[in-house]
């Protein structure tokens, strides 16, 4: 006789063994059921054959749609054409795309985290209304431009220049493994100014003469998104395209805050999925006479990707208010982005091997997860940068370069 109290999954929804549903509000829940629909019926049939293919998925078309749903730039105002939701929405949004691929929760942080918040928080006015309302709705596209060829997780080094000349920049570097490079109709650049040395960003508009962009193809990871290079070669923009109040290095970190924040989120949609569609597996394929849910060996995997994926919840909702709160601080957010992709990582290889031969097909989603997840596991500060964050915080001490006497 199976007691009251018991609980048993049920596969149609996440798993919420710490009833954590009922910490949201009824606007997030209406939003994150609102975003799967979507999603389920209408973007989870493409991504399969844009992975396999890496032919990326049509953002110009799913942008509008993602628009359309306000689900880009969630937690930016309403004064600038923006859903004015909460940071728990926008990370509710990040798991829910992530649920179905990397490249889809790539695509809305970096438009809302990387782009959007940069002009947001340091933009002009007229910047503001110029740009926010058209990012929103999908109309244009933006990307981010920080990491270099030779400068990733040391952006303190970078090589991108730019010199005032008269009421213009001119503004010269090269950024890769760049979101959406190749199809951005705005680059939010940042160099460092060659007189007095502090790093500046600006916003470039396509078109711009030498402003030149590129895709990065044969990869082994997000491949149903694009990613890519531009590079900027003598290329004369206004004062009025520098963002005023970017004013240090300081300015582009904050804004991998905002991108940390929704990793930290989508890495348990992809936990979720894997584990949903390992359970419904084990629970239907028979081995020995019996469903493979029936062995214990199978069971203290479920039971273990159970007890990780309730810990990333219980993180990544935390996190959440205290962004609300607007008191989260860069080392809470490297803890949760830290953990979740750690996590997720761990699931998504267990889930995979759980399926058995099985698991290298792509009808299965863990395989494309556990490939996508290795992107995630490297960008926006590798596990060892979120590492020696954490280190520093717990002991005063910064370990990130050494200056070695010879």
């Amino acid at each position: 006789m199976q007691c009251p109290n018991t609980w048993v999954i049920n596969v149609s929804r996440p798993a919420d063994f710490y009833n954590i549903d009922e910490l949201l509000t009824d606007e997030e829940k209406l939003v994150r059921s609102s975003v799967r629909e979507f999603l389920e019926k209408e973007v989870r049939p493409l991504v399969i054959d844009a992975w396999h293919e890496e032919k990326p998925l049509n953002f110009r078309e799913l942008g509008k749609k993602f628009g359309e749903l306000g689900m880009l730039g969630a937690f930016i105002p309403e004064e600038y054409g923006c859903p004015g939701m909460n940071y728990t929405t926008f990370g509710l949004i990040c798991q829910e795309v992530e649920r179905i691929d990397s490249a889809l929760r790539s695509f809305v942080a970096v438009t809302s985290g990387l782009v959007m918040y940069p002009i947001w928080r340091y933009g002009s006015e007229e910047q503001k209304k110029k740009y926010l309302p058209k990012l929103a709705s999908g109309e244009i596209i933006g990307c981010f431009g920080l990491t270099e060829p030779n400068h990733g997780s040391d952006p303190a080094s970078m090589e991108a220049r730019c010199k005032k000349d008269g009421d213009e920049w001119i503004l010269n570097g090269t950024k890769t493994w760049i979101t959406e490079a190749d199809i951005a109709d705005i680059a939010i650049f940042w160099a460092r100014d060659v007189d007095d040395g502090r790093v500046k960003g600006f916003i470039v508009e396509k078109g711009t003469k030498g402003f030149h962009q590129s895709a990065l193809t044969k990869k082994g990871s997000m491949r149903a998104g694009g990613v890519g290079e531009f590079s900027l070669v003598n290329c004369r923009v206004p004062d009025e395209q520098r963002l005023p109040e970017a004013k240090g290095l300081g300015a582009p970190l904050s804004c991998l805050n905002q991108a940390r924040f929704g990793i930290s989120w989508g890495a348990v949609g992809i936990a979720l999925d894997c584990f949903e569609t390992v359970l419904s597996y084990v629970k239907e394929r028979k081995q020995f006479g019996t469903p493979l849910a029936s062995f214990q060996l199978v069971q203290e995997k479920l039971a273990y990707m159970l007890i990780e994926i309730t810990k990333a919840q219980l993180v990544a909702w935390r996190l959440g208010r205290l962004m609300d709160e607007g008191r989260a601080t860069t080392e809470q957010i490297s803890l949760a982005k830290k953990n979740n992709v750690k996590i997720a990582r761990d699931i998504a290889r267990l889930a995979r091997e759980m399926l058995g031969a099985n698991g290298i097909s792509l009808d299965y989603s863990p395989i494309r997860h556990m490939a996508n997840i290795e992107s995630v596991y490297t960008y926006e500060g590798t596990d060892d940068i979120h590492t020696l964050i954490l280190g520093r915080a717990i002991t005063g001490i910064q370990a990130f370069r050494r200056e070695l006497k010879i």
